[in-house]
């Protein structure tokens, strides 16, 4: 297959498609709060025929291998890709989390109840300054006011309650009863 012209131009025609992927997974990675640069670099790892190290890595993406070290920790971190072990390499061996399912999750679960923990807590202490205002301003339009973004808070805590059932449907899996993961998928 060396210097095979035909095997080079299937080969250049596997890398397009490849890239294709890797390119649109590196737009998106937003989402996970990861740069594209780090998507790239996700989309690496995920075509790779073996886990790979960071030299590996670095030398197919032409990027330090400083970046490539917080990249990955970057993906570490969302579950995105594992460290493996592989007898006799003793360089650290990454490859792509098989379950894009937990992936997922994890981001989600991370993301969005620390975001509702924040607002909870602005709400908590929104209402004891409007409570103060309703209670003690000398002017019934202030007061009128303060009532009135009282009840609002109240809806807004009432989204932020079911927000945490769903935070909650994810953390504990039962997400999965309600929408199932598709059949070929782990």
């Amino acid at each position: 297959m060396l210097n095979d012209p035909i095997y080079e131009d299937e080969l250049e025609k596997l890398e397009e498609a490849r890239n294709c992927f890797i390119t649109e997974i590196a737009k998106n990675m937003h989402l996970y709060n990861i740069t594209a640069s780090t998507g790239r670099l996700y989309g690496t790892v995920f075509f790779a025929e073996k886990p790979m190290t960071l030299d590996e890595m670095s030398e197919a993406l032409g990027m330090s291998k400083t970046s490539m070290s917080t990249g990955i920790r970057s993906l570490l971190d969302a579950d995105m890709v594992e460290r493996v072990w592989e007898k006799g390499i003793r360089k650290d061996l990454y490859k792509t989390e098989d379950d894009w399912y937990k992936s997922f999750s994890n981001v989600f679960i991370k993301r969005w109840r620390n975001a509702t923990k924040l607002n909870v807590e602005a709400i908590e202490e929104t209402k004891v300054q409007l409570r103060r205002l309703k209670e003690e301003s000398p002017y019934e339009g202030i007061r009128e006011k303060a009532e009135a973004d009282l009840d609002k808070l109240a809806k807004a805590e009432e989204y932020y309650a079911w927000l945490t059932d769903v935070v909650n449907l994810f953390e504990t899996g039962e997400i999965f009863n309600i929408v199932p993961k598709r059949k070929g998928d782990k």
